[in-house]
């Protein structure tokens, strides 16, 4: 029941990425959100056993790289079970601040440092200071309702 009542949360689609001394890895994320504007602080909830769990633990840098509504495909590579070397094929790659890689075309890129980590469930909760933002497309952005991507639209 409360999968099925999440299922009527929408949310924007986002590829979370890393890199560091344990290297480069990115999953697909709808569980973003924002904490404070003071100082900007956002949180990730990252699934305690998933393949990139121990890379992004390591690291403690990443960077939310909100998706348009023309990158569906990147979504499916990178929440799939596609190597780490595919997924980063996919896309134009640059770094902020943290080296944590950012999609040139994302609607929005948060470059961030994990702060704190907070164990609930199955998942951490990453709470993530943004040490900087990158604003490059004016796309719709691409969300997830009811299982199945959608295009916002302005009213």
């Amino acid at each position: 029941m409360f999968r099925q009542g999440m299922s009527k949360l929408a949310a924007a689609v986002n590829v979370i990425t890393t890199d560091g001394h344990a290297g480069k890895a990115g999953f697909t994320a709808s569980a973003v959100c924002s904490v404070s504007d003071s100082p900007p602080t956002l949180l990730v909830c990252l699934n305690r056993s998933a393949s990139v769990y121990e890379t992004f633990k390591t690291n403690q840098v990443l960077c939310v790289n909100t998706l348009n509504a023309q990158q569906q495909h990147l979504s499916n590579v990178f929440g799939g079970k596609t190597p780490m070397s595919a997924r980063f094929a996919e896309g134009k790659w640059r770094t902020l601040l943290t080296q944590a890689p950012v999609l040139e075309d994302a609607l929005v890129s948060f470059d961030c440092r994990v702060v704190q980590s907070v164990s609930i469930g199955s998942h951490d909760v990453l709470f993530c200071q943004v040490k900087a933002i990158r604003q490059q497309s004016e796309e719709n952005a691409l969300v997830y309702f009811n299982r199945s991507y959608c295009e916002t639209q302005s009213m």
